[in-house]
């Protein structure tokens, strides 16, 4: 059978990435069926051409995100400093990492048809943490231990034990055992459910690894902090990385083992990414789980910590989510979950659960269909999925004003 010739040539940075075709069978297998990536890194290129697609179209969009690239600094734990760094309590507790060159991938039919920058560099990769993190809550729901998603979150939990904390004094009881935490027991938490957590409707009150609610992107009237009434859970949205944690160590509660082993298990190796992701806490997210300390990790690097993952496996997740939770004919994510975590939130109607961004309204891209879905992160990081065109795009280090320059151009380049 003949082959096709090479197709597609990128440049960025002074350098030259070629992304080739597969020749004629590949299109027949693109026609004839769905296409999944194999494991272990294999996952097949062909041109644009063969996919519907315009080379040259491709190549300006991916020279216009490399051209848009973040103006922050590269150095992350730098770039927190001069951003997060300055609210209350907005001390680094996790790790950060210098991150690389502007990378991303472009991937239609499950076929990769551009890639630029190292998208097998592991980078930190911020809120698109929270997408990993609904999922495992997803996973927990699809196995049953978590009977309904607008059950309330007290009746799954049990005291936590902290790893470290304050010497136990028998001088003063007044302020209870410090090395013992109750997160969902107030008069308010008590009534939050996994879906009001799920969705940033909880208003979660309550300090979590020495971080108070109030402290997470703080209103500018300082005397609100303390004093400001509480909204009835579910009825109120705001993003607040406080409470995502406090969904994370819900999750770890219920699932009584390390979410990163959970995440691994039942959705990245299945779906064949690498082994070189890694979810992080904070340095002081440890507690005691059946005698054997556990780090509660951490949904975004607000502090640090988060998913520290490559651009490739960050396409796979997002070519999962494209699939309706379907990897080469196994259910990883029940087509329900999925069609939750797309339901808009009444409170914030570009919101599904956390961090399934939605464009209703084509608000968020205009240039995309109001289908298309997003899992985004500061930096930008962007996991687009477009359904209506069978397209999962990558797209790491990228200005947020640029999102829907890029989005619009990778769009235009289809045929």
């Amino acid at each position: 059978m003949r082959r096709i010739r090479l197709a597609l040539f990128v440049a960025f940075a002074g350098a030259v990435t070629i992304v080739p075709a597969y020749g004629l069978q590949a299109q027949q297998r693109s026609r004839d069926s769905v296409y999944h990536p194999g494991p272990d890194g294999s996952w097949e290129r062909t041109s644009a051409g063969q996919l519907g697609m315009d080379s040259a179209g491709v190549a300006a969009a991916v020279a216009f995100a490399v051209a848009s690239e973040s103006r922050a600094s590269r150095d992350l734990l730098h770039a927190h400093v001069q951003s997060f760094g300055r609210e209350p309590f907005g001390d680094a507790v996790g790790p950060f990492k210098e991150r690389g060159d502007p990378a991303g991938l472009i991937i239609r039919r499950g076929y990769i048809v551009a890639e630029w920058g190292d998208p097998g560099r592991v980078d930190m990769t911020f809120s698109v943490t929270k997408s990993f993190l609904s999922t495992v809550v997803g996973v927990a729901f699809d196995r049953g231990l978590i009977p309904d998603i607008n059950r309330a979150v007290h009746l799954d939990m049990a005291p936590v034990v902290v790893l470290s904390h304050a010497p136990r004094s028998s001088a003063d009881v007044s302020g209870g055992d410090p090395g013992m935490i109750r997160p969902f027991d107030t008069p308010h938490n008590r009534r939050i459910t996994w879906n009001d957590l799920l969705r940033q409707t909880s208003d979660w009150e309550g300090t979590l690894w020495d971080k108070p609610d109030w402290a997470d992107r703080p209103d500018r009237d300082q005397s609100t902090w303390l004093t400001r009434t509480r909204n009835a859970p579910g009825t109120s949205y705001e993003y607040n990385d406080v409470r995502v944690n406090a969904l994370a160590l819900a999750a770890l509660n219920v699932w009584r083992r390390p979410l990163p082993q959970v995440l691994a298990e039942y959705v990245m190796d299945p779906i064949g990414a690498s082994r070189t992701w890694r979810w992080y806490g904070y340095d002081n997210s440890w507690i005691v789980l059946d005698g054997v300390p556990v780090q509660s990790v951490s949904g975004g690097g607000h502090w640090g910590g988060g998913m520290f993952i490559s651009a490739y496996d960050q396409g796979r997740f997002g070519l999962l989510t494209l699939r309706r939770g379907v990897w080469a004919g196994r259910q990883v994510l029940s087509e329900r979950w999925v069609r939750m975590a797309l339901t808009p939130t009444p409170m914030q109607t570009d919101y599904g659960f956390m961090n399934w961004f939605l464009n209703t309204g084509r608000k968020r891209l205009p240039s995309a269909p109001e289908s298309a879905f997003m899992h985004l992160g500061n930096g930008t990081n962007l996991i687009y999925v477009d359904p209506e065109n069978d397209l999962v795009v990558v797209a790491r280090w990228i200005d947020n004003g640029a999102l829907d320059g890029f989005v619009g151009r990778v769009l235009a380049a289809i045929d």
